[in-house]
């Protein structure tokens, strides 16, 4: 699973239960995460330069999902961002492949999915 970009996977979910679940699938796929409950402590936690890719909830406490995601695509050097969402609509779809979102996956979701989610969109080191 590892690839040539050996960064960390961010995740951003205010869902203890699905962050950790999201942590220990990382775990035993070899790839190194931390969880955040929000975009703001994400932000905060200084390690999106480097982030192998971010994963993050739609909804979320204060800067949603999609307001993150727009933040990290208007940086000169962004890593992939995954959305998960667990309110699934055709408009949250639109409006996360328009701003940029390397995948979208509906929660729940199978562990597979998000491992593939994450080869595909980390391949390669961050880039805009």
């Amino acid at each position: 699973m590892e690839t040539g970009y050996a960064g960390r996977v961010l995740v951003a979910e205010d869902d203890d239960s699905m962050r950790e679940a999201i942590a220990t699938l990382l775990d035993a796929a070899g790839i190194e995460c931390t969880g955040y409950a929000s975009a703001e402590a994400l932000l905060a936690g200084g390690a999106v330069d480097a982030a192998r890719c971010v994963i993050s909830d739609i909804r979320l406490p204060v800067m949603s999902g999609l307001e993150l995601l727009a933040l990290l695509r208007s940086r000169v050097v962004a890593p992939p961002v995954i959305m998960i969402t667990g309110h699934d609509a055709p408009n949250l779809r639109r409006d996360a492949q328009r701003l940029g979102a390397s995948a979208y996956l509906a929660k729940p979701f199978e562990g597979d999915a998000l491992l593939a989610a994450i080869e595909m969109a980390a391949g390669g080191a961050p880039s805009k």
